[in-house]
């Protein structure tokens, strides 16, 4: 009986069927249970690309890897700050810090509200009123159109070129503005007092367009 089971067991195996044999063999169970998964070779493959650039760098760049992050770093920062000035976050930003929050009321209306906040020590509601006085003041006068979503800086800007005369106190006057409404800054009854001023100053100043015509 032995004999025969020794005499049935080929001796000699070519190439072709020992590959098969090999192949039938490693895809049995066992074998498919103890391979690596697809995303475990594809975690160790990243993680040998990577370490294999960080030691090039690290050898290549003056600083190493720590330059090539400080560099990372400041590249983002870059980034952000071009956005913020010149991109969409520029004008929201811009949007968000308009001199008129809802409706226009009359230049006189204005003027009254920054008075009787004045009055009872609400100096922060008195700046606010009283630079809104006299930006709606330049546009009944038709020297500033009616746009809605207009910045402190701009109105100053705008009204300043039609008014050069008063251009600096103009923008110290929406600089004050920015400061009280937006930066949370406190106001004072002399900063209402200077805006005041100004309101006074605008509204007998003439636009140079009318007198060089």
């Amino acid at each position: 009986m032995v004999t025969r089971f020794l005499t049935d067991v080929p001796v000699d195996i070519d190439r072709d069927t020992a590959r098969l044999r090999a192949a039938e063999e490693l895809s049995g169970q066992a074998y498919q249970n103890a391979k690596p998964s697809w995303l475990s070779e594809a975690f160790s493959w990243v993680l040998e690309k990577l370490l294999g650039f960080l030691d090039a760098v690290d050898t290549a760049v003056p600083g190493g890897i720590f330059a090539v992050v400080l560099l990372v770093v400041v590249l983002i920062v870059l980034v952000v700050v071009i956005r913020l000035r010149s991109g969409p976050l520029a004008t929201s930003a811009k949007g968000g810090r308009a001199v008129f929050a809802g409706q226009r009321k009359a230049s006189g209306e204005h003027r009254r509200a920054a008075g009787e906040a004045a009055s009872r020590g609400d100096f922060d509601d008195a700046v606010r009123e009283m630079f809104r006085a006299v930006v709606r003041s330049l546009e009944e006068r038709a020297l500033l159109d009616e746009k809605s979503g207009r910045t402190a800086d701009e109105a100053a800007d705008e009204a300043g070129r039609m008014l050069p005369d008063v251009a600096v106190p103009l923008r110290a006057g929406a600089r004050l503005f920015d400061d009280v409404h937006y930066g949370g800054i406190p106001a004072t009854e002399a900063g209402y007092r200077s805006l005041s001023e100004l309101d006074e100053r605008c509204r007998r100043t003439r636009p140079v367009a009318l007198v060089a015509g």
